[in-house]
């Protein structure tokens, strides 16, 4: 049996900007993602800490060192700059994987 785990976290991101004319994701800036191991389109969650939105989506990378956390497409409805976030990612684990995992959380 598989069990679901919070993989990957980026707590407390603020959005930076939203683009509603997008096929839609999420653009993180890529030393975010590497930080955390979350990889270019994988499904990630995010939870608006601001308004009380969730949503589920798809990670891009946005330029390293940019900072930027950018709400795109559909997810554009869901955020407005300034709002704070937290992304996450989820995994699936073996049981004998379980015990030692301790997910990876960026706290900004």
């Amino acid at each position: 049996m598989k069990t679901i785990l919070l993989k990957s976290k980026i707590h407390r991101a603020v959005v930076t900007h939203t683009q509603l004319d997008y096929d839609g994701s999420c653009g993180i800036d890529s030393d975010y993602m590497k930080e955390v191991g979350i990889k270019p389109f994988e499904q990630i969650h995010i939870y608006n800490l601001t308004n009380g939105e969730r949503l589920i989506t798809y990670a891009i990378e946005a330029e390293a060192g940019s900072k930027t956390i950018s709400m795109m497409g559909a997810a554009a409805h869901k955020a407005n700059v300034g709002d704070l976030i937290i992304i996450a990612a989820y995994g699936n684990f073996e049981e004998s994987e379980i015990a030692e995992f301790k997910p990876k959380i960026l706290r900004l």
